[in-house]
């Protein structure tokens, strides 16, 4: 008798503190990409990352040309070229063409990293606000609903916060 009790004082102890938990367990939800496409700062940083792609497709395209250039002057004149002078031209157009080659994969590797870099201090500013709202508003988490990680969510516990987060970056 002692030990049904024991058991049953156990159950609506763990009841009773599993409903306190429930009823003060608040989260926040926001679309992140939307809030983070909004900040003023995200339009700037847009802009510089499209000029420096524009530069890098500017040097790919003169270098692209240079080689196209050599390449058609190579097959003018490959037919009057001795074997000694055809292969220094073929091993010019080589060395050209790796270039060319690595150029692309170095220029295409810096733009990742400078936009990386670019968006940092974004991501940085964004998070602090998230934490600043989490603590004044004693949320136990914050979602983040892009790409529906959270197809469902019980909007009686839960506050949507992507306006006010859009409103305080402003």
């Amino acid at each position: 008798m002692k030990k049904v009790i024991l058991l049953v004082l156990m159950v609506v102890a763990t009841l009773t503190a599993s409903a306190q938990t429930e009823q003060t367990l608040k989260f926040g939800y926001l679309s992140y990409d939307s809030v983070f496409k909004a900040m003023p700062e995200y339009a700037t940083v847009e802009a510089n990352q499209q000029m420096l792609r524009e530069k890098y497709e500017a040097e790919q395209k003169r270098v692209e040309d240079d080689f196209n250039k050599k390449y058609e002057e190579f097959l003018d004149g490959q037919a009057g070229f001795p074997q000694t002078i055809l292969q220094k031209r073929q091993s010019e157009l080589q060395e050209m063409l790796d270039k060319n080659i690595a150029f692309k994969k170095e220029s295409k590797k810096l733009l990742c990293q400078a936009h990386c870099e670019a968006m940092a201090p974004l991501k940085e500013k964004l998070n602090a606000v998230l934490a600043q709202i989490g603590e004044e508003r004693g949320y136990a988490f914050i979602l983040n609903t892009d790409v529906n990680s959270t197809p469902w969510l019980n909007k009686q516990m839960g506050d949507d916060i992507t306006e006010t987060v859009k409103d305080l970056l402003k």
